[in-house]
């Protein structure tokens, strides 16, 4: 293992990174010298864009084209980079950190291991671009980031298997802003971190390592704008068997119209907390929607054996002061609370490379697994 070493003046020097974030029907890109934006931009795409593509990969070459053109449409000289950053896709397993983009991550983004989706793209892009430049290409806390403990993994029956897929940049990124915020390091503390937006997922961070936590995509947990999070399962069974749904319109029922957008038509929070204070089936479902999440908080408390040091929230529908002040109310026994509303992934992919380039970090190595891990 070749060890990084750091000068007092490259430590002292400021870094200029280039972060990509690519979405279904966007790439959001910024700018950051350190930890300060210098400019970010939104590029939207039409379905008639994406439809002229027969896959995902496919759009590489546009997609990093566009990248380029806003880059010279701000007069930014990008042979001033440092780094590139790009959101990390639906890897293999890997445990969270700043991973260099190699080969094997390339290939795996591409072939959709995990699925295809636009974040693939991340990695494929930020990779392009700085090799062009002579600089490196980094991903940060993908959404497959899987850090969890053997016992956690457990699901009840050997034909399924509990797995992690949640919010990892945002949750890794202000449970590390606490502790930096503090004089304190990642690694020592026990932290429960809850991320509230379109999307709900709890974790359990013990000394640096997410040890419990939900499938937020489609598998368990609190219910959410969107999601339906863990359901009764011999009632769904029954729903599965009925004849009644296809298969995609009860993965649709599970992802993308379940949770509080099944109960009241709207996934609007803002909206739901004015409306719940004259409905009263409104205000029962945010009622329960504020439960789960503090009943969660409670299960991954347990997980610690009591023992943690903060409880943070955040996300967009961390804004709300009665979501905040109704969570508070249930948990506020185990830990104090800090807040940190909202998101910041492009901020988030800034600094994970500049913790590298810093040498606070060395960057970690995405590998495939060897035949008998497999």
């Amino acid at each position: 293992m070749v060890a990084n070493y750091h000068t007092q003046e490259e430590q002292k020097m400021s870094f200029k990174i280039l972060v990509i974030n690519p979405g279904s029907t966007s790439t959001k890109i910024g700018v950051y010298e350190d930890e300060n934006l210098l400019f970010d931009k939104t590029l939207r795409h039409s379905a008639e864009d994406i439809a002229q593509f027969n896959s995902i990969p496919a759009q590489k070459d546009w997609r990093c084209q566009l990248v380029l053109k806003a880059l010279r449409e701000e007069n930014f000289d990008i042979n001033t980079l440092s780094a590139v950053s790009g959101r990390g896709g639906l890897l293999r397993p890997i445990r969270g950190g700043t991973y260099a983009v190699n080969d094997n991550l390339v290939n795996d983004c591409t072939i959709g291991v995990q699925g295809q989706h636009a974040s693939n793209l991340g990695g494929i892009i930020a990779r392009e671009i700085g090799d062009s430049l002579g600089i490196p290409s980094y991903i940060v806390d993908p959404v497959v980031v899987d850090e969890l403990s053997d016992v956690a993994r457990y699901a009840g029956h050997p034909l399924f298997q509990r797995v992690s897929i949640f919010h990892a940049l945002n949750q890794k990124a202000v449970a590390k802003r606490y502790a930096k915020e503090n004089g304190k390091n990642y690694e020592d503390l026990n932290l429960i971190v809850c991320h509230l937006g379109g999307g709900v997922s709890v974790g359990a961070h013990c000394h640096g390592s997410v040890i419990d936590t939900q499938n937020a995509l489609d598998g368990d947990g609190p219910f959410s704008p969107e999601r339906s999070g863990s359901l009764p399962t011999g009632q769904l069974v029954k729903l599965c068997c009925s004849g009644k749904y296809t298969e995609t319109e009860l993965n649709r029922m599970l992802s993308g119209r379940g949770g509080l957008v099944a109960y009241t038509g709207s996934n609007d929070m803002r909206y739901l907390l004015a409306e719940a204070k004259n409905d009263k089936k409104i205000a029962g479902v945010v009622d329960a929607f504020h439960y789960q999440i503090a009943k969660e908080v409670g299960a991954m408390a347990v997980v610690m054996k009591g023992k943690v040091d903060q409880i943070i929230l955040t996300g967009g529908i961390a804004y709300g002061k009665e979501t905040v002040d109704a969570i508070s109310e249930m948990v506020d026994w185990i830990a104090p609370i800090t807040v940190y509303p909202g998101e910041d992934e492009l901020l988030a992919l800034a600094q994970g490379a500049l913790r590298v380039l810093r040498g606070e970090e060395k960057a970690q190595e995405y590998r495939r697994p060897r035949p008998t891990e497999a």
